[in-house]
């Protein structure tokens, strides 16, 4: 059963202090203060690239205005274990913190780990592949499923569906877009064309023309309808082609068979390119050529 512990400022006097070396309060704040040098990373922390960026400028914040929300560890040998807020240790070490404010959760490791998911995808820290994973290890570590994780994070179920899709991708893919060279709508759109090889082929092209999502959802298109000509031209035998040719000349246009050699059945597909085109074809397919 998990036991929070959150320490108010009254009643606390020295006692804990001596019980509990490192901690102190402070005369504003209801929170533990806790040495930041007895707090060590969570093993298991589900964040493993942190923007330095962003981390100064957090640190700066700190430095103005202190931390706003205390950070939550589990006692652990002779120090503590960080469950979540490892963005905001590393920024107040970075502004020259001796100390910050906690809070003690008593948990299992089961435990810790499905507090530092949930924390991470609440807080939207994470980049959509360590998203992905996230979601993932929740799925198959806690038998969550998609529903249950968008309720606990806030979001859609076809949000968490659409991002676990993601660790679908080669991995070379998954790691642009960890990096940010390739979004999360174009990396989706890459997974249409299924195989890895050519997944990755145009994941490259999107990232070294700097195509937009909706140019990369063309391109997918477009790659598929020649994968598609491709089989069909493949899987018809020559008597079948030389139907679909002389079809062809006859009508005047471009005809595409869909052929499914062990049913025997298929579809033709004959094209026209204007509304008077398309009486044409029709009348040529009547044998009516007035």
């Amino acid at each position: 059963m998990e036991k929070e512990i959150i320490v108010q400022k009254k009643g606390l006097g020295k006692g804990l202090s001596a019980l509990i070396p490192g901690i102190e309060t402070r005369e504003d704040s209801p929170y533990l203060q806790l040495e930041t040098g007895r707090i060590f990373p969570n093993p298991v922390q589900p964040r493993h690239s942190f923007d330095e960026a962003q981390i100064d400028e957090l640190a700066a914040s700190i430095r103005e205005k202190g931390i706003l929300q205390p950070l939550l560890v589990r006692p652990r040998g002779d120090g503590y274990e960080l469950i979540a807020g490892e963005r905001r240790l590393r920024a107040a070490v970075k502004a020259g913190l001796k100390e910050v404010p906690v809070v003690i959760r008593e948990v299992a490791d089961h435990e810790a780990l499905q507090l530092a998911l949930v924390e991470n995808l609440q807080r939207e820290d994470l980049n959509p592949i360590e998203e992905a994973r996230a979601y993932q290890r929740l799925q198959e570590e806690f038998g969550a499923g998609q529903e249950e994780i968008a309720d606990r994070v806030g979001k859609s179920r076809s949000a968490v569906a659409n991002t676990t899709r993601l660790l679908s991708l080669p991995q070379e893919l998954q790691e642009e877009v960890a990096r940010g060279r390739l979004q999360a709508g174009q990396a989706r759109a890459l997974l249409g064309l299924e195989r890895d090889a050519a997944m990755l082929a145009a994941g490259r092209e999107v990232i070294t023309k700097g195509l937009s999502t909706r140019e990369a959802e063309r391109l997918v298109r477009r790659l598929k309808s020649r994968g598609r000509r491709r089989r069909e031209g493949s899987v018809l035998d020559p008597d079948l082609r030389s139907l679909i040719e002389r079809l062809q000349r006859w009508l005047g246009t471009k005809v595409r068979l869909a052929h499914h050699p062990r049913s025997g059945k298929g579809k033709i597909e004959v094209e026209y390119y204007s509304t008077s085109d398309f009486e044409r074809v029709i009348r040529r397919m009547m044998g009516n050529q007035s």
